[in-house]
């Protein structure tokens, strides 16, 4: 994959030569660099501070041109400072653009950059921009990354104004669960802003530098879950506001004015999505205080997810559609093609209407219709009294004939009656272990205007992260169960699995609900082979539905009947 020289390098962003002397949870800003061939600005770690001093050892005296591992072959250098290099290059081998950052094996840092890129390499996470291969040779120890092509920095994306609220919470929600995962796994950025976030053109949101910019400039926070909440609490401000939330100018953003401290975004910018606004003040280094509602603040990766599930949903903008223009009726169509145009102002005289028939052609025409039409009522009106006459009859043969059989041989069927559901809660065992929580009731409310969503994924399987997702439902008894039908949005592929009847509370387990049922479609009626008797069912989505922004799942409707 290629990426684009304004949003590739992941440490290509304004960085400067001065020593990192930024304190453990102390937020300041980056200077924003005006060269990107050498940066020459105070560098200052948003939340995190530097523990190695100006490094002796300068940059590779490389070229474009160079050949890596008889392999990357260098095309342009980005990014020259403190003592490493970064390059635009090309993977020869399997022709692609790459990019490498570059420092000599004897740089103080050259050990923990590579630690950093081989502990990232190991995560996996595609939300993360891949770390392809970290490598010590002659002399030199480089790191070779992903280089996406169709990728935008958030700092791009902002220059024209702020983003919309429903692409905002998108950008919060993406990339705080990728950072609650990178975390699970013992990984932190300390080095996350708009240069290090980008959007793909299929709306994914994607993260660079994950432990690798920090390492680059030796950055380290005694709080890492602390520092990385707060640049996602930075991340959605400067989102909703184009403003960045410390007095100092960065990435292009303004800061805010000076002796004012820091102020909800919906102070700083009139029509802010107020539940934003607070979601990004409960990140921020602020105790959670805001104006309105007094709640925690979010310290960790896997608070701030919490906090935007149980946000209410923020629906995508309607579709602007522009609307045609009048009818106009052509010349050739008024009947008027070949003749002169009349005069503008003049009177125009309407043509006359043919005359009735008044000839005696016209009026034989009417005496001959009419006489149709009476002897058509005539000789209807008499098959109407045959047949009234011909069934008065035969009922009274039947009141003489007929006997009634007491035995009935068909039997009624049984009827099948609703079920209520008591409960229902969302399970993702190999995700996360949570997907959109608070707004699972909108599954079995009885209404098809209200829904439950997945996150969105780069792909119908899930983006290949596991098997899929889907929701439990609590009967509140063990009962009968006849069928199940799920209402979607958008063509979904979904099992029915059950718990076994002798569960005496919910199963955690997936191997603890057995299928006994599948289909696909925007209707879809799950009906059990053979006789299904438990209180918890699993209603399991396997395929999702492509909608704009990418792969997501929407149930607006679960029933259960016996």
């Amino acid at each position: 994959m290629a990426e684009r020289s304004t949003a590739a390098v992941d440490v290509a962003d304004n960085s400067g030569d001065e020593p990192l002397t930024a304190e453990a949870d102390q937020s300041t800003a980056d200077g924003v660099a005006q060269n990107r061939e050498r940066d020459t600005e105070n560098d200052e770690a948003q939340g995190s501070g530097g523990t190695e001093g100006p490094e002796k050892a300068s940059p590779p005296e490389l070229h474009s041109g160079h050949k890596l591992a008889k392999r990357y072959r260098l095309e342009e250098c980005v990014t020259r400072l403190d003592g490493f290099s970064s390059w635009r290059a090309v993977d020869e081998k399997l022709r692609r653009a790459v990019g490498v950052h570059l420092l000599p094996a004897d740089h103080a840092r050259a050990r923990s950059v590579l630690a950093a890129a081989r502990s990232s390499a190991l995560l996996g996470d595609p939300r993360f921009v891949q770390v392809l291969d970290a490598v010590e040779e002659d002399d030199l120890v480089y790191v070779v990354h992903e280089w996406l092509p169709d990728a935008v920095e958030l700092t791009s994306l902002l220059a024209p104004g702020p983003l919309e609220p429903h692409d905002a919470y998108q950008m919060v929600s993406q990339i705080a669960s990728a950072m609650a995962a990178a975390h699970r796994e013992g990984l932190a950025h300390l080095r996350l802003n708009p240069n290090a976030v980008l959007r793909t053109s299929s709306g994914q949101w994607r993260i660079r530098g994950l432990a690798v910019n920090a390492a680059l400039r030796g950055i380290t926070s005694e709080t890492p879950q602390r520092t990385d909440t707060e640049s996602v609490g930075a991340l959605l401000y400067a989102a909703l506001t184009q403003r960045w939330p410390y007095e100092d100018d960065a990435y292009g953003l303004a800061g805010l004015p000076k002796d004012v401290g820091l102020i909800a975004p919906d102070q700083v910018r009139a029509h802010v999505h107020r539940g934003l606004s607070e979601l990004s003040m409960r990140a921020l280094a602020n105790d959670g205080a805001t104006a309105s509602r007094h709640e925690a603040p979010c310290t960790t990766p896997e608070e701030l997810v919490k906090a935007v599930g149980e946000m209410p949903r923020i629906r995508p903008p309607e579709p602007a559609f522009t609307a045609p223009p009048e009818y106009q009726r052509t010349t050739y169509q008024q009947g008027s093609y070949g003749r002169p145009a009349p005069h503008p102002g003049a009177t125009q005289q309407l043509p006359t209407p043919p005359a009735p028939l008044q000839s005696r052609t016209g009026k034989a025409l009417k005496w001959a219709v009419s006489a149709l039409l009476i002897a058509a009522l005539g000789l209807g009106s008499w098959q109407l009294a045959d047949a009234l006459m011909d069934k008065g009859n035969k009922s009274d043969d039947t009141n003489q004939t007929q006997t009634t059989d007491g035995n009935d041989k068909n039997p009624q069927k049984a009827v099948s009656k609703p079920i209520a559901i008591s409960g229902a809660r969302d399970f993702d065992p190999f995700g996360d272990g949570s997907e959109k929580p608070g707004d699972i009731g909108k599954t079995y409310d009885n209404s098809l205007s209200t829904y439950w969503q997945t996150d969105y994924y780069k792909g119908a399987t899930f983006g290949n992260l596991k098997p899929g997702l889907g929701v439990i439902l609590d009967l509140g008894k063990v009962q009968q169960v006849g069928k199940v039908t799920v209402t979607f949005i958008g063509d979904t592929s979904v099992e029915l699995r059950a718990a076994s009847s002798d569960a005496s509370s919910e199963p955690t387990s997936f191997d603890s609900y057995k299928k006994v049922a599948g289909g696909s479609g925007t209707s879809v009626t799950l009906k059990p082979n053979e006789s299904l008797k438990s209180r918890y069912l699993l209603v399991w989505l396997t395929k999702l539905p492509l909608t704009d922004d990418g792969n997501r799942g929407r149930v607006a409707d679960i029933k259960v009947t016996s």
